[in-house]
């Protein structure tokens, strides 16, 4: 693999810092299920607490990049052309409900692209990561999209509320992050969904880009009610005419 530059290895570090509270915190979920005062306010703390590490982490290497994150919105700092884009716990009902299912998201973008992307999953100490035009990786090995071409041989997923049932063999996951990450490592085929932040997706957006994936046009200037379709080149106009209403 290509050498990694110094702010993905600062994304990297500063997940895997994060990545120990929410390990240990989601081993006391299942303690907290049957609680009358329930697991939410616990999990609302794991990601403050996540948060806060990745953002220490980040400003520690990076003090004048400015900050998007879930929990804290909009920090314009000196550098605005560079910023970080953070995602805590992205799937945190997966990670209420005691589903090992979700990830930590960072992204960089740097005038007004996404370079860098980076997606934790924790539990299964599953790391997906890119860097603009030097390709994509799970775990150190090159990823790449799948390869099918025939859309009945596919298998996509997708999230939240879907207006018109799709023709598509599709899951809901829970976690748009690791549904990318999915798409390009080629698990899943292809993603879509509406209505998604700017930090659910960003690390995704480089990520599958450098896997090989298409995605529709994003306006990185927009924070909210983004729509997104993503998947292999193979079979990314079929999957168009099929979601033509979605």
């Amino acid at each position: 693999m290509n050498s990694i530059s110094a702010n993905l290895n600062i994304m990297i570090k500063a997940s895997e810092k994060a990545s120990k509270i929410l390990i240990r915190d989601f081993g006391e979920i299942e303690k907290l299920q049957v609680s009358k005062k329930g697991p939410l306010d616990f999990v609302t703390n794991s990601d403050l607490k996540a948060e806060k590490i990745i953002i220490d982490e980040l400003k520690k290497a990076r003090p004048n990049y400015s900050i998007i994150s879930e929990e804290n919105g909009f920090e314009n700092n000196k550098d605005t052309n560079n910023t970080w884009i953070i995602d805590p716990i992205d799937g945190t009902v997966n990670f209420l409900h005691g589903v090992p299912h979700f990830a930590i998201s960072i992204a960089l973008m740097s005038n007004k692209e996404i370079v860098s992307g980076l997606i934790f999953d924790p539990i299964k100490n599953e790391m997906f990561f890119a860097e603009k035009e030097n390709g994509a990786f799970f775990n150190n090995h090159r990823i790449k999209t799948s390869k099918k071409n025939n859309l009945d041989d596919c298998l996509f997923v997708t999230g939240g509320k879907i207006k018109k049932e799709p023709d598509l063999a599709y899951r809901k996951s829970g976690c748009a992050a690791l549904d990318m990450a999915y798409v390009a490592a080629g698990r899943y085929d292809g993603y879509f969904q509406n209505n998604l932040n700017l930090w659910d997706i960003a690390a995704g957006i480089v990520i599958v880009q450098e896997a090989g994936g298409i995605i529709n046009n994003i306006d990185l200037s927009i924070y909210k009610n983004i729509k997104i379709i993503a998947s292999s080149g193979d079979i990314n106009s079929k999957l168009l005419v099929k979601l033509s209403n979605f």
